[in-house]
């Protein structure tokens, strides 16, 4: 089998990607959403797809939120891209031309900037809105184990494209009050989906974030979290931790920030999980 090329920012994506073409393994593309914000859904994308590659994992990230946290969060420049999601959701540039490597080996990831806000009106006037990026993905999926799509705080058309390119859902959940608040919705986005344009769709796990062992508040999130979802709540709890929230100022995930606090450990156990249900 003749191994392709394909550029990245000027080279060739690593050999190790493509010779994963040389075996048939199944790419899983996960949807990180929640329409709620600060629920810790750019955290667990840096750092759930670190330790996916500490694993053995080729990983794809996809910054598909106008804020850009996941980009800012590997360290990569806003203000230096010649190419990102926006311009390739656009037909501006090709969406391989966006692949970025991080400095995290077999991380990569398709960076957003400001410029992505505009999508959601400028996607109504394309044909096939809702497929746009199932479309641009499709050719380079094969090449990574994982996918993982930081979507935005919303249920719009960004959102859409998230889910109807995905193979699971990955829904983050803060351990505060109204945890539960809005995911009615989001269950009823997941049915029109898998209705119209992907019935595949499943939700791959819910993750509790922001985890405080020591507060009844934590405990009964939980508990009532895994009422209403059952097995699909993963067992690894994410804990309420200052170096989670200080490694993306440094550029870094945590699992290379503080390699050794507890937000890097139970990213590495979730990691865990989530290869062991794939």
């Amino acid at each position: 089998m003749d191994a392709p090329n394909i550029s990245v920012s000027g080279g060739i994506l690593d050999l190790s990607l493509i010779n994963r073409l040389l075996h048939d393994n199944e790419t899983h593309i996960l949807a990180v959403i929640n329409q709620k914000g600060g629920v810790g859904k750019s955290t667990t994308a840096i750092n759930l797809a670190s330790a996916l590659a500490e694993e053995g994992a080729a990983v794809l990230v996809i910054d598909l939120d106008p804020q850009g946290n996941t980009t800012s969060g590997f360290g990569i420049d806003k203000n230096d891209l010649e190419a990102d999601i926006y311009k390739s959701l656009m037909g501006r540039k090709a969406f391989k031309a966006a692949i970025l490597p991080t400095d995290i080996p077999d991380v990569y990831i398709v960076p957003a900037t400001l410029q992505l806000a505009g999508a959601e009106i400028e996607l109504v006037r394309k044909k096939q809105r809702e497929t746009v990026l199932k479309r641009k993905l499709k050719p380079v999926a094969k090449y990574f184990d994982y996918v993982l799509i930081d979507c935005p705080p919303s249920l719009g058309l960004l959102t859409l494209n998230a889910l109807v390119a995905a193979t699971g859902e990955l829904i983050p959940l803060q351990c505060e009050y109204y945890a539960l608040e809005g995911v009615a919705k989001l269950l009823e986005t997941t049915k029109l989906v898998q209705a119209t344009n992907n019935p595949d769709l499943q939700i791959e796990g819910v993750l509790l974030t922001m985890y405080d062992a020591r507060t009844s508040l934590s405990r009964s999130v939980a508990n009532e979290t895994r009422e209403f979802f059952g097995n699909k709540v993963f067992k690894t709890l994410i804990p309420r931790q200052v170096k989670l929230a200080e490694a993306p100022s440094y550029g870094e995930p945590v699992t290379v920030y503080a390699p050794h606090s507890k937000g890097a450990r139970a990213y590495r156990k979730l990691a865990r999980e989530v290869l062991n249900r794939g």
